[in-house]
């Protein structure tokens, strides 16, 4: 397998609808590298990770990934890049009314053309059907193979969505709030696995997360965002809980209707 990616960002900015959802960010993710995203709801995590995965290009500063500018690269270029990038959607973006089966091979069709695309979900080679129920055997739901996806838990659910990133055979992992609709024990054990799977892999791990606990206990490094800047980036051990505090204050932030502070 390819070797894990990294990622860099220099004075990194994203503004949409004339608000910055992301403002001058400086950050490094080093080739196999395993670190949490936190901050309060709407302080640019997901935008963060929009950027790692080139969904969504900075409008000033400069994003690399492995060296390669996003602002310089093709539209073909762009497409490769994001082949690479496994990506756990909060939404899970999952198909409900067909198999698990059929979710876990749409992994791969940015890597394939139309009529490859439509030939793999119709008629999967055994070969390729063997690697998906491998990947789900890993992640604890070999048996849901040939189930409906909208029959499945939540929590099933999101393990279905992290085995189609797998089957990408991704260089990176990203994952946006990944047990924001579980229960503790279930968030937890879905993190736990998230972190396992990647250091197996040797993939470059990045995930947002609320759970401050979940993400001291898996994570050697924070990287705290707010109001689309960052606050600190540190060694977990060297996050205090007053930094903690200050990061979740509602002091100081522009909160929307909705109680959110503007921000993606």
């Amino acid at each position: 397998m390819s070797s894990a990616a990294g990622f860099r960002l220099a004075r990194a900015s994203v503004w949409f609808a004339g608000r910055a959802a992301l403002a001058g960010v400086d950050l490094e993710v080093r080739p196999g590298e395993s670190l949490a995203l936190v901050g309060p709801s709407g302080s640019g995590k997901t935008t963060l990770l929009r950027l790692l995965n080139a969904a969504v290009l900075p409008s000033s500063g400069e994003v690399s990934i492995d060296g390669r500018s996003l602002a310089q690269a093709s539209p073909g270029e762009l497409r490769e890049l994001r082949a690479h990038v496994g990506f756990v959607h909060q939404d899970l973006c999952l198909v409900p009314n067909v198999r698990v089966l059929a979710n876990v091979l749409a992994g791969r069709l940015g890597q394939q053309g139309l009529a490859a695309s439509l030939r793999s979900q119709l008629f999967p080679p055994r070969e390729e059907i063997e690697r998906a129920a491998a990947i789900l055997e890993r992640v604890g739901i070999l048996e849901k193979l040939y189930q409906r996806t909208d029959s499945l838990s939540g929590g099933q659910r999101q393990r279905v969505a992290l085995a189609r990133a797998l089957y990408q055979e991704p260089r990176a992992l990203l994952a946006d709030e990944p047990v924001s609709a579980v229960d503790p024990a279930r968030a937890r054990n879905l993190v736990e696995l998230l972190a396992e799977v990647s250091r197996e892999r040797g993939l470059t791990l990045v995930v947002s997360l609320h759970d401050i606990a979940l993400a001291r206990e898996f994570f050697p490094r924070l990287v705290g965002l707010r109001a689309g800047a960052v606050v600190f980036d540190k060694a977990t051990g060297e996050v205090g809980q007053a930094e903690i505090e200050r990061l979740y204050s509602l002091e100081g932030l522009e909160l929307d209707d909705d109680g959110r502070d503007g921000t993606a």
